[in-house]
């Protein structure tokens, strides 16, 4: 039996590939082994969203080579999609597919297995308008679901070169969404997080339909008790979305909304298609609909052009919006894009002073938000961890709203609905207490 390894680097949308790549080879008899391992097939994910990505995709094709020089190396992912010429003049790599044809990669993997040689598949991807369909039936180790339910972005940011390597905006067949969604809940999935390159813009390209329609219908997906959205912008948060947010007791209480910035100057130079009173106006009619809810955002620090008083007023809107976390990166240059190109670029060192500030800032938002739930009953979900609980013995789990709890419980309580009891709000862990299993059906998921 041929042996395949995989290492994804990179966001979410990457995990999900990977899965959806590994049941084609699954599909065909392969058995997959550790990264680590000696493998037939080594397939490495990667991410070119900083030239950092770059860097550490090519440190992990190189040590594919070197595991095994005879084995068969294919490299996909956004640097893959970006940059082929480069990646095949590492030598040693077969085969390079970007960001489509994927279905495709068992088929190339078979013809150099027969004529050894190397094959770029990469194609213009600014031309792809169609949702690449890739089934992932179940994921290996995981409580929550993804489901993956459109590609690509016509945004643009000045500092992103997402467009680049993923393409343009494209939406998955609404029934081909919903008929996944019921697979995994036959699997035994009660939570799916609905992902993508840019989720929220679901929609914009079917006519006559639109995020709101695709979360009524997965609302009436029989079994399914938790609908979750990866990433959403304020602007899509459209009425209907929050009239069903209000009114759907699936959904999740909890919104990952991306601010980038707490200056207009700066989103300006962005290029983000808002201002800061836009977007807290926002954040109000959220709160309005759904009280309690979690809000947490990426910052990115350091950006171009960010002046010292720029960077107070922000941390002061932010302060001001409440998120329950914050996800903070310094600006780092991409090369490729206009923001990289900008010639105010700030000192690395001042970009990593003003990072702490923030993270200080977001801990201490986290834990006001958490405290306020000190007392109260959440019904959350145990993730597997490798041993099925925590460094500290508990079991760690999501609850609707975020909030990351730690409770005493056995390890084949993973994936099962659990009624917890928050004891002690905490800035990562909050701790809680088990006071009943609701769901005592086994998770069918590849342990």
């Amino acid at each position: 039996m041929s042996k395949i390894a995989f290492h994804t680097l990179g966001c979410k949308v990457n995990f999900y590939d990977t899965e959806a790549i590994w049941q084609m080879f699954k599909n065909e008899g392969y058995e997959q082994t550790d990264f680590e391992q000696t493998a037939d097939v080594y397939v490495i994910n990667t991410c070119t969203v900083t030239n950092t990505g770059d860097k550490k995709s090519r440190q992990m094709i190189r040590r594919a080579i070197r595991r095994n020089p005879d084995a068969i190396i294919a490299v996909t992912g956004c640097y893959a999609q970006t940059s082929p010429a480069e990646i095949l003049a590492i030598p040693g790599v077969d085969l390079v597919i970007g960001t489509q044809d994927r279905d495709k990669i068992v088929h190339y993997v078979n013809e150099i297995q027969a004529q050894r040689q190397p094959i770029n598949a990469v194609r213009n991807i600014m031309k792809t308008r169609q949702f690449e369909e890739l089934d992932v039936p179940d994921f290996a180790d995981r409580t929550r679901a993804f489901l993956k339910i459109q590609e690509g972005c016509n945004n643009f940011c000045t500092f992103c070169i997402i467009p680049w390597s993923r393409g343009l905006m494209r939406s998955r067949e609404p029934e081909s969404v919903i008929k996944q969604a019921r697979m995994l809940v036959d699997a035994g999935y009660q939570e799916i997080v609905l992902t993508g390159i840019h989720t929220g813009g679901y929609g914009e390209d079917i006519e006559n339909y639109s995020l709101a329609k695709l979360l009524w219908d997965l609302d009436k997906v029989e079994g399914l008790k938790r609908i979750r959205i990866s990433s959403i912008e304020a602007s899509q948060i459209t009425d209907e979305v929050l009239e069903v947010l209000g009114a759907s007791d699936k959904m999740c209480r909890h919104l990952h909304i991306p601010l980038q910035a707490g200056h207009d100057a700066v989103l300006k130079r962005m290029r983000r298609k808002y201002t800061t009173a836009e977007f807290a106006n926002k954040i109000q009619r959220i709160r309005e609909a759904l009280p309690d809810v979690g809000i947490t955002t990426d910052i990115i620090v350091g950006f171009p052009g960010e002046t010292d008083e720029m960077f107070e007023e922000g941390l002061k809107f932010m302060e001001e919006v409440q998120f329950s976390e914050m996800h903070v990166f310094p600006y780092s240059k991409r090369t490729g894009t206009p923001a990289a190109r900008m010639e105010d670029q700030v000192d690395e060192e001042l970009k990593n002073a003003r990072v702490h500030q923030v993270i200080d800032l977001s801990e201490r938002m986290q834990l006001e938000y958490a405290e306020r739930f000190v007392g109260q009953v959440f019904d959350v979900i145990p993730e597997f961890t490798t041993k099925g609980v925590s460094e500290s013995g508990n079991l760690i789990g999501y609850s609707d709203n975020y909030l990351h709890l730690a409770f005493q419980g056995s390890a084949d309580l993973a994936g099962k609905l659990c009624r917890v009891k928050m004891l002690e709000a905490g800035v990562n862990e909050c701790k809680g207490e088990l006071l009943e299993v609701i769901e005592q059906a086994p998770m069918a998921v590849n342990m």
